[in-house]
């Protein structure tokens, strides 16, 4: 089955003060590292959504096999990227499957957690397949392309997590382990640096 990816990299990071897509971890940018990370997983095609500091963004994973979509509209929220993503990869493909939702933020994502999506996916025969820890669903999300209609009525601020809770009887999860991590503020850099260095993650 085609399994495409869509990573959300839109956001003006307004908590943090800089672009957390092009925060350095382990050696390389967040948003190269998850780019990185869906390759190794064989998934094609990888669409990247930008929008606030996009020039840089742009500039740091130009050489990368992946399509670039600028949102011009992801002022509005969450969803516009969401539904740029999926036309760009309806326009790439109609024959995909499935779709991955990704944000750039999670820097313990990897393509072992991609790969148990779609193989999880495969086995269970269920729809959606969501990442799960600290007793949350989240992202990374697998949909079967039967929920595409459903993703493209999400509007502002609404995320993909809307369409879990519709449909939960037709929802499976994967565990992500330090799936919690992610990036919103300087203090959220500043400890995940410090953990490790201190080896706690």
């Amino acid at each position: 089955m085609e399994t495409g990816i869509i990573i959300l990299a839109a956001g003006n990071s307004s908590r943090l003060g800089q672009p957390k897509q092009l925060l350095e971890f382990n050696g390389k940018t967040l948003i190269s590292h998850v780019i990185d990370e869906a390759e190794e997983a064989k998934i094609h095609p990888i669409i990247v959504i930008i929008g606030a500091n996009s020039d840089f963004i742009r500039q740091e994973i130009k050489d990368k096999n992946v399509q670039i979509v600028d949102n011009e509209n992801w002022e509005s929220g969450m969803a516009s990227g969401i539904n740029a993503g999926l036309s760009a990869l309806l326009n790439y493909n109609n024959e995909i499957e499935n779709i991955i939702i990704s944000v750039c933020d999670q820097p313990f994502i990897t393509s072992e957690i991609f790969t148990s999506l779609i193989n999880t996916k495969n086995k269970s025969g269920k729809g959606i397949v969501a990442s799960f820890y600290q007793n949350i669903m989240g992202t990374p999300v697998l949909f079967d392309k039967k929920y595409f209609g459903d993703l493209k009525t999400l509007t502002g601020d609404e995320g993909a997590k809307k369409i879990l809770k519709l449909y939960p009887n037709d929802l499976v999860s994967v565990p992500f382990e330090k799936g919690e991590f992610d990036i919103d503020t300087q203090s959220d850099y500043l400890n995940l640096q410090n953990n490790k260095k201190q080896g706690s993650v």
